[in-house]
This record gives C-alpha cells, structure tokens and sequence, in this order.
C-alpha cells in the first residue's frame, strides 16, 4: 500500500460533491458515521450473518463493530490484539479481518497480522465469545499460517472468502524495493504470491488444507502448494463480484505504474519482471512470455501512487454505478469506475478526487460501498441517487403529489419510475411483490419539492407483477409493472 508515501491535506467533511459528465448526478461522498472516527481504519466488512452490523479494522490491532446506522453515537470494541502486534512500520500492524462463511452457526473469523520477534504474517483464526456477539474471546486464537518477511514493508494483509469456500491470503513480495529477492518469481515461497487454502480441514502437518484443484497441488518441483496465482508486488486489496464470480486485484506498483488485474488459477503477473506492463527487471528488453498483463495500469505522472483496489459495486444508493468497477489511489485520493465487457475493458472514467488517503473500500450486507479514510479516520459512502434521468427544482412546481406510471412497462430488466411533489415531504418508494413482500426500497429520505424520476434496476428478479408505492407525507399511492424475462 505504501503507506504515508505521501501526506495529503486531509480534512474532515460531512459531504463531498464532484461533477461528473455522463454520470445522472454529481457524485457526493458522505461520512456514513457521522459521530465516529477511527484510528488508521485500514478495512470495513460485515459478518455475514443478517446482523447488519459493521466492523472496522484500525491498524493498531483494534477491530471496532457497531450498527449499521447513520445515527449510532458509539462502538464496540469486538477484538484488541494490540499486544501481538508490530505496527512499528507505516505498512504493519492488523491488516485483514474476514468472517467465515457459516460464521453465523460456528463464531470463526479469521485476521491477518504482522508480529514481531521475528518479523511475520500471521493468519490467525478466532472465535466469538458465546456471551456477547459483540465481543471476540481473544483467548481464542488458532495460528493457521505464519510467514516470515524480511522487511516491513509489502505485506499484503487481505483475507478474503470466495464464493468456492476458502479463504484467499494476498501477500506481497517481503518488502525493501525491486523484490531483492526475487520472491515473487519464486514459486518455492509463499511472498509475492495470491494464496488459496481450505480452512475447514487439516493438512498433516498444518491447520488447513490444499484444494484439489490448486495449480500446484501435487507437484514434485518443490513448488508451495498453497499458491492460486503469482508474481505480485504487493496485493493489498482485492474483492470478488458475487454476480460475475470474478476477482479484482489492486496491486501497489513500485515507482512508475500501479495495476489492476482479474485473478486467474496459475497466472504469474509478472513482478520483478514486469511493473505494470512495462519491463522493470531488467528495463528493456524483458521476456513477457507468460506473463498476464494487467487489465488496466495507470502512471505516477499525475501523483498518484499506490491503488487500492475495490469493488464491482452492487450498492442500491448509486444506481448508475450498478456493474461498474470502484477503485481508488490512496496518495491522490482519485476514484474511479471501471467498466469490464466481453473480456475488455469499456470505459475507465474519474468519479471524484476525495481530500483523503484512501486506505480500503469495503461493503455491508447489502453490497453497499464504504471508503476508509485513512487521514481523517472517518468513513464515507455514496450519497443516494433519487434523480437518475432528471430532476426540475427550478421549474413549475407540480400543484399535487402524483405518482406517475413506469416506463418501459413491461420492462427487462430496468424501467424508470416518476412522481411529483408539491412540497417538501418525507419520501418512501418501495417495490412489492404481488403478495406484498417487499423486493426493494428505492428512496427513503427527506425531500424538496419537484419533478422527480427514478431509475429501477432489477438484474435478480422473476418475471411477474409488482407493485410500485410512494408514500410522500400523508399522500400514499401504488401502482403495477411487469418484469418480464
């Protein structure tokens, strides 16, 4: 990540607007818990058991959880392992946190740390106190995997569970600069390398097991079986789209080009052989036979350097984003959406320059996406688009509340809902199922008098008839649509 490379004047703002061509509305950032800040919070996840709870790791080896709630005032201390950890560097300390996929019915989640004496990744699994789920046993601890590093910079740090069941470990190169020693074309060590192991089993001499299908499960080079991909500088952060199934991997380049690639079983990205796409080792003339080039690279010339990678967002507050790829510099405070097509790349574009380091993203349980600012301690998300194709403040204002019929009707798989308001009013939009279960709520805020239409995506829904309904003060009114397929 490259932490402190650069100090930027980072200031606390309780929203951000940025205006952005062929984007519905400007986009605005806003801090998503307004009466919390953070020490260094380097990841936010939930815990995958419906609690709609939130978790934030500080570097310092605190995890804090609270409720998901724009209104919550304080947290909870959920895990302190501050006294294992060596935060003596600006890229140490605790770095990763994922919770088991059947966290909710077994209590494990499991943490990435460095320690000291001697200097190393640990991936440590824990358990919930039985008595409070808000709270770890921090007694608890099972070290599955330890990993020297002989520097104390690049070392990776996210856990992440795939939608396959095991658990993927992104490690960097063992630090210092230009990869000294070659790890990450090494196959025979576990540094520059994109692990993938099986925790819910036991090895013969570890607390995991390899998957069968691993690229080098079984091999007889001496090659670490435990390897998924290779040749990586120092993978900070990577996600996986739960629609696609693909990952997406931020790896921090070394002093001319950062990269973003699409994590495939036995690639070798190429570091120290390559820096994006470019021959680093040596500077010319490099053979790129084997190597997988990065899906997209961008230079230090504009000073960013050093990405932090994402996530193809699946949020409801940022409609026109559905489907694209998020991702940010964390010495520029740049981010952008990415849009991946048929295997390339279609559009690439800046959503906003936030006066902060971006140290992580990280979603809730309903794929709603955050930013950790690692400057200010805050945590910003996207502000809700209500106004997706138009919004007339400065025109007639309508003389009553009216919801208007949806079009296209029949629809597949978007259809845009309009409705007016002669004042301002509290606004409720929600959709139904035919039985009155309700599929989704689209708006739910305060909201100024005028024209409004939204724009309602529904990639997962059945064909069938559904009831759209607004509530806008003492005005309610419902209407059909048809999804069909």
């Amino acid at each position: 990540m490259n932490m402190l490379r650069y100090c930027l004047r980072g200031f606390l703002l309780s929203s951000i607007w940025f205006s952005v061509s062929g984007l519905s509305q400007p986009i605005q950032l806003v801090n998503a818990f307004p009466s919390l800040t953070f020490t260094k919070p380097v990841f936010l996840t939930h815990s995958n058991d419906r609690t709609n709870r939130i978790f934030v790791v500080q570097q310092n080896g605190l995890i804090r959880v609270f409720p998901n709630d724009s209104a919550v005032t304080s947290y909870s201390t959920f895990l302190d392992i501050s006294n294992k950890i060596n935060s003596s560097s600006g890229e140490e300390g605790l770095l990763g946190l994922a919770f088991h996929p059947q966290y909710k019915s077994n209590g494990y989640f499991y943490v990435n740390y460095t320690a000291p004496n001697p200097r190393r990744t640990v991936v440590a699994r824990y358990s919930i106190d039985p008595s409070n789920p808000n709270r770890a046993d921090p007694l608890s601890e099972v070290k599955i995997l330890e990993i020297n590093q002989p520097f104390s910079n690049h070392n990776g740090g996210m856990l992440m569970f795939g939608v396959d069941g095991d658990l993927y470990i992104g490690m960097g190169d063992g630090g210092s600069g230009g990869d000294p020693y070659n790890n990450a074309q090494n196959l025979s060590v576990l540094l520059g390398k994109m692990l993938r192991i099986n925790v819910d089993s036991t090895g013969a001499t570890t607390s995991y097991s390899v998957p069968s299908d691993n690229p080098f499960r079984g091999n007889t080079q001496g090659y670490r079986e435990e390897i998924w991909a290779w040749g990586l500088r120092n993978p900070w952060r990577f996600s996986q789209d739960p629609v696609t199934g693909e990952i997406w991997v931020g790896d921090v380049g070394q002093d001319a080009w950062e990269e973003l690639d699409l994590l495939q079983k036995g690639a070798n990205y190429g570091w120290r052989i390559t820096e994006g796409a470019h021959c680093y080792n040596p500077s010319s003339g490099c053979s790129m036979t084997g190597i997988t080039m990065p899906v997209k690279e961008y230079s230090h010339s504009a000073d960013d350097c050093s990405i932090t990678g994402g996530y193809v967002y699946r949020g409801k507050l940022r409609p026109d984003l559905v489907g694209a790829y998020v991702y940010a510099d964390y010495c520029t405070g740049r981010i952008w959406e990415l849009r991946y097509t048929s295997g390339r790349v279609t559009s690439d574009s800046l959503l906003i320059r936030a006066p902060f380091q971006i140290s992580s993203f990280g979603t809730d349980q309903e794929n709603e996406l955050y930013i950790c600012s690692y400057s200010n301690g805050a945590i910003y998300r996207f502000a809700r688009t209500t106004i997706t194709e138009g919004y007339n403040p400065d025109g007639d204002i309508p003389a009553k509340f009216m919801l208007g019929e949806n079009y296209p009707n029949p629809f597949n798989p978007s259809t845009t809902i309009p409705y007016e308001l002669p004042r301002s009013a509290d606004v409720v939009l929600k959709v139904t199922d035919i039985l009155g279960r309700e599929v989704a709520t689209l708006v739910e805020e305060y909201q100024q008098a005028g024209q409004y239409r939204f724009l309602f995506d529904a990639p997962n829904l059945s064909t069938g008839t559904y009831i759209y309904e607004l509530q806008a003060g003492s005005f309610t009114n419902r209407k059909k649509m048809m999804l069909v397929r």
